[in-house]
């Protein structure tokens, strides 16, 4: 075989691949519009206490924490404000702080527990199983039948708790979880993407999925489990880094009902700066691949509905499509440059034709998905609109970041939780003393492969330039964009103010009003 042969074998295989891999997508963004549909079908039957506890049940709410010295307390003065009876409240503040953290909280708990709250401070010297571990070990102290979980970075409104306490008194019903809101989402750019982004999983995907009848997910803070509950399906588990998921899952497998209030809302902070928000992501997407390696074929062996085990499937797998753009961007070029000089398959030579309807699945489905959940949230919801083509191109520049995580995760690697820094309010900040240098987000190698990355659609750009391809150009553009903007704001990271690294004054007029249009819960 001449060597032009086998370039040509090779370009023909990279055609199919491209494809293969965007058939791939499409099938991931069709099921957005699934959601979609079951969303506006359910939007309107929310979930209702069976009856009205006649005495409060006693309450235990967990404070899993590690260095947090710039948020702790603020959590634990808005612990100290819920509105519950304080006979019938523990706190438990688990800290497995290394730094200072540890000192602040121990003052704070000492005031508290002097103004007559039954709160403890349960600090370990070694982080064995991570937070699983942390709320594992907890357990044997705790003294509520039901147990409210909040992160460091969360802050619980005074009425949290009465909010969701009243639906345990159905006894089938073993966890309540609450719909996120965000303290810091206009500080930024990347703060307002990924307000985006998590609107459209809060508001759009858990309606859906828990009121239809399919499996939704715990999201590891701002939300309330039954006790026997966590027992009867094993308690928490640390072989995956979501330890949320995957004990929500088993608890569903195992019977329980799962309730989701999307009109109660948590407030908790953003991540500011790139490297922090990848390792959030790298950390959720390896424990979701962890879990589906660990449930699926459970799931699948089980008694349960076949729209539950398929969703459930499409749940924990969505994260393939991270590889699937990895791939998708390594052939897309050779299919932009070779595949009208290949003899393949007749319909690729006008790839149009397979691509228009395919590219309206991949990427149309996850733009009006979240445009509609922004629609449920905001009166003024197309003043976001100008925030989609970030979206787009940070969704682009994480893949390879989020890629490897799923990689890792099918493949059983095992790796340590790596905490995400919170920065609070500037003047709680300042009071801890300023954000240490110990508490910015590791980098590691991955900015190097995006720059690579983005060189590579750099010689791709050259390349449509001259063939005059002039409809790729605006994705070659966002590729190429993407790639190389993530990769060199990993690098040389900042808060992601357009004023700082743009010089670009952003107009009134993009600021999104806080008024919030969403009515769809429970008769809290």
């Amino acid at each position: 075989m001449t060597m032009h042969n086998v370039a040509n074998w090779l370009q023909t295989a990279g055609v199919y691949l491209y494809f293969v891999m965007l058939a791939g997508l499409s099938v991931y963004g069709l099921h957005r519009f699934w959601m979609l549909y079951l969303y506006y079908r359910h939007r309107h039957d929310p979930p209702r206490p069976a009856d009205q506890w006649r005495e409060l049940p006693t309450v235990t709410v967990q404070l899993p924490l590690y260095n947090e010295r710039c948020v702790v307390g603020r959590l634990l003065e808005a612990v100290a404000r819920l509105d519950y009876p304080r006979d019938r409240l523990q706190i438990q503040v688990l800290d497995d702080s290394t730094d200072d953290t540890r000192a602040i909280v121990a003052q704070k708990v000492a005031t508290l527990a002097a103004a007559g709250l039954n709160i403890q401070h349960l600090h370990r010297e070694r982080r064995d199983g991570f937070k699983a571990g942390a709320l594992r070990e907890a357990m044997p102290q705790v003294q509520g039948e039901f147990i409210a979980i909040y992160d460091a970075d969360f802050i619980p409104p005074p009425n949290a708790l009465h909010a969701m306490i009243h639906y345990f008194t159905d006894p089938r019903v073993g966890m309540v979880q609450t719909r996120w809101a965000h303290l810091n989402e206009r500080q930024s750019l990347l703060t307002r993407v990924q307000g985006i982004l998590l609107d459209g999983h809060f508001v759009i995907e858990h309606v859906a999925r828990s009121r239809s009848g399919r499996f939704f997910n715990f999201n590891g803070t701002g939300g309330m489990w039954r006790r026997t509950c966590i027992e009867g399906v094993g308690g928490w588990h640390s072989e995956t880094l979501a330890e949320d998921l995957d004990l929500s899952y088993r608890a569903q497998i195992a019977g329980w009902q799962c309730v989701y209030l999307a009109d109660v809302t948590t407030p908790a902070e953003l991540p500011v700066e790139i490297n922090a928000y990848k390792n959030q992501q790298y950390r959720w997407t390896k424990g979701t691949a962890q879990t589906a390696r660990r449930l699926l074929p459970v799931i699948w062996r089980s008694r349960l509905p076949l729209k539950v085990k398929v969703e459930a499937t499409v749940r924990l797998t969505s994260n393939l499509c991270f590889i699937m753009m990895v791939l998708l961007c390594l052939t897309f070029p050779i299919q932009l440059l070779a595949s009208r000089e290949l003899a393949v398959w007749p319909a690729l030579r006008h790839s149009l034709l397979v691509e228009a309807p395919v590219f309206f699945a991949a990427t149309l489905s996850v733009l009006t998905f979240y445009i509609c959940a922004q629609r449920e949230l905001r009166r003024d919801w197309w003043r976001q609109l100008p925030y989609l083509p970030a979206l787009m191109i940070i969704g682009i520049g994480l893949c390879l970041n989020n890629a490897r995580a799923v990689i890792e995760g099918l493949a059983g690697h095992r790796s340590d939780f790596v905490r995400t820094p919170k920065v609070g309010a500037s003047t709680a900040a300042r009071a801890a003393g300023g954000w240490p240098k110990s508490y910015q987000a590791w980098r590691g190698w991955t900015p190097y492969f995006e720059l690579a990355m983005g060189l590579y659609f750099s010689v791709t750009l050259l390349a449509v330039i001259a063939r005059q391809h002039w409809l790729a150009m605006p994705f070659v553009l966002i590729f190429q964009i993407g790639f190389i903007s993530i990769g060199l704001l990993s690098l040389f990271p900042t808060q992601w103010r357009p004023s700082e690294w743009l010089g670009w004054s952003k107009p009134r007029w993009l600021n999104p009003r806080p008024v919030t249009k969403i009515d769809l819960g429970s008769d809290v």
